[in-house]
C-alpha cells in the first residue's frame, strides 16, 4: 500500500469515527430532549423547559459527575464542531418558524406600537443599568482575570437580553401567538434582542481593541436598511412566489421548501455579516410571511416538528456540556448566584411591569408582559457562550448566568398559567394544572 493509500484510509477511518460519535451524541440528545420535554409537560411546564434542563443534566453537572467514563466516551471522543453547527442551523430554522407564527397585524393599532416601544426601551435601559453596576462591583470576585469594565458591560448586556426563541416556543404551546399581548411581547423582545446583539457586537469590538465609531455606525445603518429591504422589497416578491406555489391543506411543494431554505440561509448569512447574529435573518424571513396562513400551516405540518424535536435540544446540550454547577462550591458563590438572579429579575420583570401599567394595561396584562420579557433561556445561553469564549466572564460567572437563564425560564409558564385567565386568555388543557397526564 502506498503512502497516499495509507493517508486516504486513515482519513476515511477518522471521518467514520467522527460520524459514529456524532450519531451517538445525537441519539442520546434526542432521547433526553423528549424525556425532559415530556416530564416538564407533566409538571405543567412548557416542554422547552425540560429540554433546557435535560441539556444541563447531560453535562458535567450530573452525567459527567455520576458516570465520568461514559460521559467522556459519548461527548469527549470527538470534536464538538458537528454539534455546534447543527445547533446553530436549528436556531436559524426555529427563528423562521417563530416569525411565521405571530400575527404582526396587531401592530397596526397605534396603541399597541406605543406599548411595544415603551416596553422594549424600559426592558433595555433598566436591566442594562442594573447589570452594569452589578457587573462592575462583582467582577473582581467572579471574573478576576477579565477586564473589569468589559466584564461589567457584558453582564449588563446579558441582563438586557430576552430569549426570543424560547419565548416564542412557550407562546406557541400556550396558543398565544395571535393574541394582542403575545404580539406586543414578541415584538418588544425582538427589538430588545436586535439592540442587545448590536451592544454585544460593540462590546466584542471593544474587547478586541478594534472599535471604530464610523464602522459601528455603518453596521447599525445597514441593519436598518436590511429590515426595510425585507419589508418593502422582499416581502411583496415572496408573497407572490408563495401564492404561485399555492401551499394548501398542509402540503407544500419541494421547490417552495428549497427556495425558502435558501432564502433563510442567505438572510442569516447577511445578518451575521451585519454583526447581529445569523438567527435574526431567519426571524425576519418568517416575519415578512406571517400572514400567509396556508404556508404557516404547511410549514408546521411538514417541517416544524422536526426542527423542534431534533435541532433545538442539540443547542441546550451543547451549553449544558459547558456548565458545571459543581463549580459553585461555597456559600459565597451561591450567594452571588442568588443576587444575580434577583437583580436580573428586578430589571426585566420590574421594568416591563411598571411601563405596562403606565401604558394603561391592567395588573394581569402587565404581569404577563413582565414574566415573558424576563424569559431569558435560549438567547441568554447564546450570549453567555460568546462572553465565555471571549474571556469576558469566568467559568463560575458562566455557570451563574446559566442558572439565571434557567430560573427565569422555569418560572414563566407557571406564572402565565396563573395570569392568562385573568387577562381573558384561555390556557390549553394540558397546561392548566400543575401535573398533566398528556405527553409532549
Amino acid at each position: 500500500m502506498t503512502t497516499a493509500d495509507t493517508l486516504l484510509a486513515a482519513s476515511v477511518h477518522q471521518h467514520e469515527a467522527l460520524l459514529f460519535f456524532t450519531l451517538l451524541q445525537l441519539a442520546v440528545i434526542v432521547i433526553a430532549g423528549r424525556v425532559g420535554g415530556t416530564i416538564a409537560r407533566r409538571f405543567g411546564q412548557a416542554s422547552v423547559v425540560g429540554e433546557i434542563l435535560a441539556g444541563i443534566v447531560l453535562g458535567p453537572s450530573l452525567f459527567g459527575l455520576l458516570a465520568p467514563q461514559v460521559f467522556d466516551l459519548v461527548f469527549r471522543s470527538a470534536s464538538p464542531e458537528p454539534l455546534q453547527i447543527l445547533s446553530s442551523l436549528g436556531l436559524v430554522l426555529l427563528m423562521f418558524q417563530i416569525g411565521l407564527e405571530f400575527d404582526f397585524s396587531q401592530l397596526a393599532a397605534r396603541v399597541n406600537r406605543t406599548v411595544v416601544i415603551r416596553v422594549a426601551s424600559m426592558c433595555l435601559i433598566l436591566p442594562f443599568s442594573i447589570g452594569l453596576a452589578f457587573g462592575y462591583m462583582a467582577a473582581p470576585a467572579l471574573s478576576p482575570d477579565a477586564n473589569r469594565l468589559h466584564s461589567a458591560l457584558f453582564v449588563a448586556t446579558a441582563f438586557s437580553i430576552t430569549a426570543l426563541p424560547v419565548l416564542g416556543r412557550i407562546m406557541l404551546e400556550l396558543d398565544m401567538t395571535r393574541t394582542r399581548i403575545g404580539v406586543i411581547a414578541i415584538s418588544a423582545a425582538a427589538i430588545n434582542d436586535v439592540i442587545g446583539w448590536l451592544m454585544l457586537a460593540l462590546i466584542t469590538a471593544l474587547t478586541a481593541a478594534s472599535f471604530n465609531a464610523g464602522n459601528y455606525g455603518l453596521h447599525v445603518t445597514l441593519v436598518v436598511a436590511f429590515i426595510l429591504v425585507c419589508v418593502f422589497l422582499l416581502r411583496p416578491l415572496l408573497k407572490k412566489a408563495v401564492r404561485y406555489s399555492n401551499p394548501t391543506g398542509g402540503q407544500i411543494s419541494g421547490n417552495l421548501i428549497g427556495g425558502l431554505l435558501a432564502l433563510i440561509f442567505v438572510a442569516s448569512m447577511t445578518t451575521y455579516q451585519l454583526g447581529i447574529f445569523a438567527i435574526f435573518g431567519g426571524f425576519m424571513m418568517g416575519v415578512i410571511l406571517f400572514d400567509e396562513r396556508e404556508l404557516v400551516s404547511a410549514w408546521r405540518e411538514r417541517i416544524g416538528g422536526f426542527v423542534t424535536v431534533f435541532f433545538l435540544p442539540i443547542f441546550f446540550t451543547y451549553t449544558g456540556l459547558r456548565t458545571s454547577i459543581g463549580g459553585l462550591d461555597t456559600l459565597e458563590a451561591w450567594g452571588w448566584c442568588v443576587l444575580t438572579v434577583a437583580l436580573a429579575t428586578v430589571g426585566k420583570f420590574g421594568g416591563a411591569y411598571l411601563i405596562a401599567r403606565a401604558s394603561r394595561l391592567n395588573h394581569a396584562e402587565a404581569s404577563i408582559l413582565g414574566y415573558m420579557m424576563n424569559t431569558r433561556g435560549l438567547m441568554e445561553l447564546v450570549v453567555i457562550n460568546v462572553g465565555y469564549d471571549l474571556g469576558m466572564i469566568s467559568q463560575q460567572m458562566f455557570t451563574i448566568l446559566v442558572i439565571m437563564a434557567v430560573v427565569s425560564t422555569v418560572i414563566t409558564t407557571p406564572a402565565l398559567r396563573r395570569y392568562l385567565p385573568r387577562a381573558g386568555i384561555p390556557v390549553p388543557a394540558h397546561l392548566q394544572r400543575g401535573f398533566s397526564r398528556r405527553g409532549a
